[in-house]
């Protein structure tokens, strides 16, 4: 008997995949240990449904339905953050980041081509990324470098979960995928970078 790994399958995976990454984000959210940035999130959360949106429009099929889920899970991801255990230190140039985020959002609703829409929302968020990478810079122990990486695994299986390739259903997974490489590199480095500091204030433990 022949297994054939079809877009369905990648799909399942990409599904799974993502329910992996949130699960012990949320319980680590729960128990204090990470403190996502709301701004981040609340943007990510309706780039992310809004992208799957245009996506399924594109003809991206099952290859859709990971980012729907995720943009789901990054919503109450978002809501629990900002009751449980938010990172409350916002700045100017977090408002910043979201006022420009929601400023392009609406074009999402004139713009009568999918691929247009994809280009806006991919930007936007991309954006998502300011403040906490703001945050990460003072305090990268804060941010879950792991559920990032699994979300950049997450939408490389996405891209290969599409039933139809274009730039269209193509370019957002792709971008977010590499941003996501990106700022777990940020992470980890910030982290390197802090922790002389860190061992001279604990006596050298």
């Amino acid at each position: 008997m022949t297994f054939i790994i079809d877009e369905r399958t990648f799909s399942a995976i990409a599904i799974a995949l993502t329910i992996i990454a949130f699960y012990p984000f949320i319980r680590a959210i729960l128990k204090g240990k990470s403190r996502p940035h709301v701004f981040s999130w609340f943007i990510w959360a309706g780039v992310t449904f809004t992208v799957a949106t245009a996506q399924f429009a594109g003809g991206a099929g099952v290859g859709s339905w990971p980012l729907a889920l995720s943009g789901l899970l990054t919503g109450g991801v978002a809501l629990l953050a900002l009751s449980k255990s938010a990172d409350t230190s916002i700045y100017r140039s977090d408002w910043l980041f979201l006022a420009l985020a929601f400023t392009a959002l609406p074009l999402w609703w004139v713009t009568a081509d999918p691929l247009s829409a994809v280009l806006i929302l991919t930007s936007v968020d991309l954006l998502g990324f300011g403040p906490s990478i703001r945050k990460a810079w003072v305090l990268p122990h804060e941010e879950n470098a792991l559920f990032f990486t699994v979300g950049a695994i997450r939408n490389g299986v996405v891209i290969l979960a599409l039933e139809h390739h274009s730039w269209t259903t193509a370019l957002f997974p792709a971008a977010v995928g590499a941003a996501c490489l990106l700022f777990v590199a940020f992470i980890l480095l910030r982290r390197r970078m802090l922790r002389p500091v860190s061992r001279v204030a604990s006596g050298g433990r």
